[in-house]
């Protein structure tokens, strides 16, 4: 295949006064990421994976079974987030590698855990970027339902494969085009509910209502809605996966990530208590909870916000498509160079783009025809098919999440002075993420571990019964 016809010198020359980066090498001649990413690219990046829109998608689902605390759900979910944010950061700074979670296992604790990790990631990024073609396939046929889903599947998982084989700075741009959209419609959300509760009486204790409601609140429901609203916080952890592509990573992986689920939650807690506002704590009907935001937002701004908002939830899983595409690129690169999946093919970056570009195809492709078949499998399952689907994309990030506290711990425990916060950190995002990890549906847990078990039994070939070295890590070049 040739390569791209845009490459990093064309790149730069679009911004005046910019200078192209000189290759990345340690002198074997081998073709290296490149490090042009800032603090503010980190932070748009895990925004538009993540989703300024994202609790929109699961606002009903967590409306009725914390029976309207949403809320606060959604800022219980983001301190507990928090932690693991945390322990991400500090990790960054003693690994600053694309490898993220798996390299941190590996190098702290033991590289067979460390691939172990990697490989519940794998099936993670690999899901996200097809459960958003499917979504975006969907929510294009209710604009254009003359054209097949079979079609738009193709459109969407092609046009997340050339976006991210630009290279990761015109990647960046065209996030931040996306994460400027989705913010704009969600001031528009924000101005509607404003002009609807304006001017009209309302009784003692309204404002406060979303967060506590003495009438409706149990400490048991408002647990099992934040086990929901933590999904709104999935997909901050692909900033650690650019790593080797960032400025000063020591310094701007922590803040980055801390920073986008410290945005991702005052933004989402800001939307719920508009939602909320409006709707009040009242259940939705069963066959109205995917589109919960989009039915309130009619009674809050007529038929035309109701259409914006439907376009705008295309247009944030088109992004998030496209950003967890980018990281499993990453992700299965760092896995490639230490030779856990075969290097050749995994650990290759394309020359001029500087991109792994094998890799970006292969998620592409996987993309698509998982999308097909998650079509065909919804006569058969009744739409299940697709619940599973979503649902699986929490076993990886959880057990990488869990990998990464531990990681940190013990990092903590064996090289650092002991301090309280360093001992405290990770462990409380063990035994949150644990505890989250275990309530997941039993289909998601059987595929999680069906996939967890083929990772293994593939490590134990390769090794001859791990009788050889599983995972080769290699110092991360020009650590910056």
């Amino acid at each position: 295949m040739e390569h791209f016809s845009q490459d990093w010198m064309a790149e730069f020359a679009s911004h005046p006064g910019s200078t192209p980066p000189a290759p990345t090498s340690r002198g074997d001649g081998a073709v290296r990421l490149n490090r042009t990413l800032r603090l503010w690219n980190l932070i748009i990046i895990g925004m538009v994976v993540i989703q300024p829109t994202a609790p929109m998608g699961i606002y009903g689902v967590i409306n009725n079974k914390a029976h309207g605390h949403v809320v606060t759900t959604i800022l219980i979910a983001m301190v507990a987030m928090l932690f693991t944010a945390i322990s991400y950061g500090r990790m960054a700074r003693v690994y600053p590698s694309a490898g993220s979670a798996y390299t941190y296992v590996g190098q702290e604790i033991h590289s067979f855990f460390g691939y172990v990790v990697g490989w519940a990631m794998v099936m993670d990024y690999l899901l996200n970027p097809l459960i958003c073609t499917a979504f975006c396939a969907k929510a294009a046929m209710n604009i254009f339902p003359s054209v097949s889903y079979y079609v738009w599947i193709l459109i969407f998982a092609g046009f997340f494969t050339w976006a991210n084989m630009r290279g990761i700075k015109a990647s960046a741009r065209m996030n931040e085009i996306l994460c400027a959209g989705m913010v704009i419609v969600v001031v528009l959300f924000l101005g509607a509910v404003v002009r609807a509760v304006s001017g009209v009486h309302h009784g003692p204790g309204f404002f406060t209502e979303p967060f506590y409601q003495p009438a409706t609140f149990q400490a048991s429901t408002l647990f099992a809605g934040t086990s929901v609203a933590v999904l709104t916080y999935i997909g901050f952890d692909a900033v650690s996966t650019l790593s080797e592509e960032v400025e000063n990573p020591r310094r701007n992986i922590m803040l980055a990530t801390v920073a986008v689920c410290l945005i991702t939650g005052l933004l989402s807690g800001l939307e719920v208590y508009g939602a909320q506002l409006i709707w009040g704590s009242k259940q939705f009907p069963s066959n109205q909870v995917e589109s919960a935001f989009a039915l309130l937002s009619r009674d809050a701004g007529g038929p035309v916000l109701f259409q914006i908002i439907n376009f705008t939830l295309l247009v944030a899983n088109a992004g998030s498509g496209m950003g967890s595409q980018l990281a499993a690129g990453r992700l299965l690169y760092g896995m490639g160079r230490s030779d856990a999946i075969p290097k050749s093919f995994f650990g290759a970056l394309d020359v001029r783009s500087r991109v792994p570009r094998n890799n970006i195809l292969i998620v592409g492709a996987i993309a698509c025809a998982g999308a097909a078949i998650l079509q065909l499998s919804a006569g058969k399952l009744g739409g299940g098919a697709y619940e599973i689907g979503a649902e699986a994309l929490n076993f990886g990030a959880f057990i990488a999440f869990i990998g990464v506290n531990a990681a940190a711990l013990g990092h903590h425990v064996r090289r650092e002075k002991l301090t309280l916060s360093g001992v405290a950190i990770p462990l409380l995002g063990i035994v949150i993420c644990a505890f989250i990890w275990i309530h997941l549906s039993r289909p998601a847990l059987i595929l999680g571990a069906v996939w967890t078990a083929a990772g293994i039994a593939y490590g134990a070939v390769r090794t001859r019964g791990f009788r050889a070295e599983l995972v080769k890590f290699e110092t991360t070049p020009d650590e910056g």
